[in-house]
Order: C-alpha cells, then structure tokens, then sequence
C-alpha cells in the first residue's frame, strides 16, 4: 500500500473506505459530521481537486443517510 500520494492516482474511493471515514468523522464530530465532510469537498473542490472533492461529498451523504436511518429507528419505538 503507498504511503504518499501521487496526483497520477485515481483517488476515487472504495465503499468501505466512505464507510470508515464516515464513522470516523461521527466519532470525532458527532452532529457536525456532514459539515465537516462538506468542508474538505469545498476546499478540494476549490484547489482543482474534483476527484477529492466528489470523495468527501459522497463521505457527507453516507452521514447524512445515517442520520436519517437513526431517526427513523428511533421514531420506530
């Protein structure tokens, strides 16, 4: 696995890659998971880097999807 990364590589990533960043993000941020994730797709999507920036947008989607998933479950009870 690299340990630096190249401009060349795609940086697409992989479902359980958004998956993981976006526990990540919930543990670290709570609510303010999606934003945080918006974020970081502002600023790659600002510095030329749409590859980057669709990656962290899809990241705040799955947060988002989560949260409405949680509430559904709690409005279930």
């Amino acid at each position: 696995m690299p340990t630096a990364w190249h401009p060349d590589e795609d940086p697409t990533p992989a479902p359980r890659d958004v998956e993981f960043m976006a526990a990540v993000l919930e543990g670290r941020h709570g609510w303010l998971a999606a934003d945080v994730a918006e974020f970081f797709s502002t600023y790659h999507s600002q510095h030329g880097d749409t590859g980057r920036s669709w990656a962290w947008a899809g990241v705040a989607e799955v947060v988002r999807q989560r949260a409405v998933e949680r509430i559904e479950r709690a409005e279930a009870f």
